[in-house]
């Protein structure tokens, strides 16, 4: 069904109440859906090694990425605190010819590859499982659910939806495409896949090839294909453990309401619980998948264990 495009907040508020998983898990709980990819879930999901090929999924971190300086999010700034250079002029210090590198980079957590964790977005001053969001993320970062609690669980069955292949013209989906649960399943469909329980779903939408070959223009907060609004009862349903697309912020932009700002991540971070992947790189895997018609596989993207961090940088490695 199509939302009201005048009434956001009465949307949300439905959505929220319906899809809810506050309390499922217990009240002390700081996992939401990962909760779904269980012990079993990743034994079954180990088999689908069948070749032994791998693929990172992430982009770059460099200072040729797509962030603009969008509320201070810009691209990573790589320093080298010693070089070749020095050691070769000796001013290192260091005995019998020994000489090294080392360098830092500085960079806001969500400016490529990553996770949005269960404490980046809150719903009415309601962080996950009905927390007050005042006291869970503060000046110390997120203090109940931080992204290092994910750490060890997030890798299982990777589920790739080529919606772009399927539903787009030539692999790729206009920008402001929403795609709905039709569109989802009629992609499982056409590549054979189901998606249930546990899976970590991956949508293409074709997005980040085209920003690839045009030049990054708007792909950093502007308009987008993306999951719609209508799709959360999807995600809800089929219990999947994360979600994750090729897009700079995951829901289809503009929204589908007259005035809004990521109403889907209002209901899917807080109210569900939903782990939430954003700007990774499908290209090389989709092409493996079309070519094999494999669209399942063995994936792991566990985020970096920040204490407190409400996101994290990854590099996602799907092994068929």
């Amino acid at each position: 069904m199509t939302p009201d495009r005048t009434d956001p907040e009465g949307a949300i508020a439905r959505a929220a109440a319906l899809y809810s998983n506050w309390g499922r898990w217990g009240e002390d709980d700081v996992l939401g859906t990962l909760n779904f990819l269980d012990a079993q879930k990743r034994r079954a999901a180990a088999a689908l090694v069948r070749r032994g090929v791998s693929f990172s999924l992430a982009q770059s971190f460099d200072m040729n990425g797509p962030q603009k300086g969008w509320r201070r999010r810009t691209n990573p700034v790589h320093t080298m605190l010693d070089t070749g250079t020095d050691a070769a002029l000796g001013l290192q210090g260091f005995p019998h010819g020994l000489g090294g590198a080392d360098d830092v980079i500085a960079m806001p957590l969500q400016c490529s590859t990553q996770w949005d964790g269960l404490g980046h977005i809150f719903d009415h001053g309601k962080a996950w499982n009905g927390r007050d969001a005042a006291r869970t993320v503060t000046s110390e970062g997120d203090v109940v659910t931080g992204i290092e609690h994910m750490a060890p669980h997030v890798a299982g069955r990777g589920v790739l939806l080529d919606v772009g292949r399927v539903i787009g013209a030539g692999g790729e989906l206009p920008d402001g495409f929403p795609i709905t649960e039709a569109h989802l399943a009629a992609t499982a469909e056409a590549h054979g896949v189901t998606v249930g329980r546990g899976d970590l779903v991956l949508v293409r939408t074709g997005q980040l090839a085209r920003a690839r070959r045009e030049g990054w223009g708007e792909y950093a907060g502007g308009p987008a294909p993306g999951l719609s609004f209508t799709s959360a009862g999807w995600m809800h349903a089929n219990e999947i453990a994360a979600i994750a697309t090729d897009t700079w912020g995951f829901e289809v932009r503009p929204n589908e309401f007259d005035h809004a700002f990521q109403p889907l991540h209002q209901v899917a971070i807080p109210n569900m619980g939903l782990l939430i992947g954003e700007m990774w790189d499908l290209d090389a895997l989709a092409a493996d998948c079309a070519a094999d018609g494999a669209y399942a596989f063995w994936l792991t993207a566990a985020p970096l264990p920040i204490t407190g961090a409400v996101g994290s940088p990854i590099n996602p490695i799907a092994v068929k």
